[in-house]
């Protein structure tokens, strides 16, 4: 199996562009204002246009207004939408582009009802925040608590690293792995031997 592997919180285009050369997958943009990741419209349009292909594009919102999105889709290259507040799945699926709809797994919640009531979401990240919260906070939830297996695709979130995604992957049985802080020097500054070790460290579990 392949595991797919987001960087999120990227803020310039040289990070993007060092995750992409490890190996990730996807990169994530934050556009919510109250984040310590979050970027511009400008600034993110740049960090998109750096990236070679077949490297996915994720912007994040926490119950945006449509205007807001339609904004940045105006100005800016996104080949998916992740959704963290109370969106519903109508309001997900009104752009356009496929859309994952984050789930928070505090206190053992059940993530099927929610799965249930956004039949049209591309995937689920199932992360640690607390609801209407983003994530990023560097946090794990009891990644036994998970019911399995989940039938649609999903992305283990939340307090992960190099360290502890071997037993993360093991114990979840993820579709993906989604980091952030966990790959940072300092809150939107990516560490490249950090990210390195991240992707080099699902890889080892793939080899084996």
């Amino acid at each position: 199996m392949r595991y797919r592997i987001k960087i999120c919180g990227l803020t310039d285009a040289g990070q993007a562009l060092t995750a992409a050369r490890a190996g990730a997958d996807a990169i994530g943009l934050v556009f919510y204002a109250r984040s310590r990741r979050a970027v511009g419209i400008e600034q993110a349009a740049a960090i998109a246009a750096a990236l070679p292909p077949f490297v996915a594009t994720v912007g994040l919102f926490v119950d945006p207004a449509v205007g807001e999105v339609e904004t940045v889709l105006d100005r800016c290259r996104l080949d998916f939408l992740q959704f963290h507040g109370a969106e519903t799945a109508a309001f997900c699926a009104g752009f356009g582009l496929p859309y994952l709809k984050a789930i928070a797994m505090g206190g053992g919640r059940d993530p099927r009802p929610e799965m249930d009531a956004h039949p049209q979401a591309r995937g689920f990240l199932l992360d640690s925040h607390a609801d209407g919260k983003m994530g990023g906070s560097g946090q794990a939830f009891d990644w036994r608590s998970i019911p399995g297996p989940l039938e649609r695709p999903w992305l283990l979130a939340g307090g992960l690293d190099a360290r502890n995604v071997r037993q993360a992957l093991a114990l979840a049985c993820p579709y993906g792995v989604d980091v952030s802080s966990g790959v940072e020097s300092t809150p939107g500054q990516k560490d490249p031997r950090l990210v390195r070790d991240f992707v080099e460290s699902v890889r080892q579990v793939e080899r084996e």
